[in-house]
């Protein structure tokens, strides 16, 4: 498959297309990376360097993309950390570039805002493009709970209130939506739990909650959750395809005390995950 990936880059370590787009490749397709920002590292460490490219540029990038006649064959856009609403609008003129080009292609939005314990971490505006323009216009979402909490207004206190949360955000357009970092009471201490919902149902995959803090991890499952989904088309097999895949990264990344989650090192559990995680219905 062809995968058009418009989200932000890091020299050093993995995140947004730094983390999204090698483990696609290493599944066998194809990613047309194209940077909203080009910074030194991620901006977690407090200090880093580099530019925010502008919607115009990304705008060119497309463009350009579209000349080579390409277009036809792009089964579908990823888009992450935008910047700004400006570069968002770019990113939804990709989309619609795409789309007539090719009716058959998705769209998978990560829809960056914030986290639990943070709060919103993007500029202003962000959250309200996200909420009001990218969620009606993409085919699958993958929120984190801070984010499936503000895209539907709906507090998430159970398992039971992330499956209608999620059922109001399919309800605006989305056919897919994988929630991450979800923890209700239902979740016991020692785990974490991923929430996947199509047509076919919801579901609900528990891993181990391991010792670390990185960046990047929600780059790569909102990646590997879009291309499973393309190609078994099953929200349920691509729960249990990516959520293991990111738990042997992670497990790795904790393994040897790595400040950055370890994508190239731990590159075999993109493949071939050490454990194969199986998701319940809920």
């Amino acid at each position: 498959m062809n995968i058009l990936s418009i989200q932000s880059h890091v020299a050093y370590g993995h995140v947004g297309n730094a983390s999204a787009a090698f483990p696609m490749q290493r599944l066998g397709h194809e990613v047309w990376a194209i940077n909203t920002v080009q910074f030194s590292n991620h901006t977690g460490y407090g200090a880093w360097r580099g530019p925010v490219f502008p919607a115009d540029a990304i705008r060119e990038v497309v463009t350009g993309v579209e000349e080579r006649g390409v277009l036809p064959s792009c089964d579908g856009v990823l888009s992450g950390y935008m910047g700004d609403a400006a570069i968002g609008e770019a990113i939804l003129d990709a989309v619609g570039r795409v789309r007539a080009a090719n009716p058959e292609a998705l769209y998978c939005c990560d829809p960056v805002i914030g986290d639990v314990g943070r709060g919103v971490f993007v500029r202003p505006g962000i959250p309200e493009f996200m909420r009001d323009r990218a969620l009606p216009a993409a085919d699958v979402v993958t929120p984190n709970q801070f984010e499936l909490e503000y895209l539907t207004g709906v507090t998430v206190g159970s398992l039971g209130a992330a499956v209608a949360a999620v059922e109001a955000m399919r309800a605006r357009g989305p056919k897919a939506v994988l929630v991450t970092s979800l923890r209700t009471p239902e979740t016991p201490e020692d785990a974490i739990d991923l929430l996947a919902v199509d047509g076919e149902g919801a579901f609900r995959l528990r891993t181990p909650l391991l010792p670390l803090s990185v960046n990047g991890a929600g780059d790569a499952i909102a990646a590997l959750f879009f291309v499973h989904l393309l190609t078994t088309g099953s929200a349920a097999q691509a729960l249990s395809l990516a959520g293991s895949s990111v738990y042997g990264l992670l497990r790795a990344t904790s393994d040897a005390g790595s400040r950055e989650i370890l994508t190239i090192a731990a590159q075999e559990e993109f493949v071939r995950p050490t454990r194969l995680f199986q998701p319940e219905r809920v």
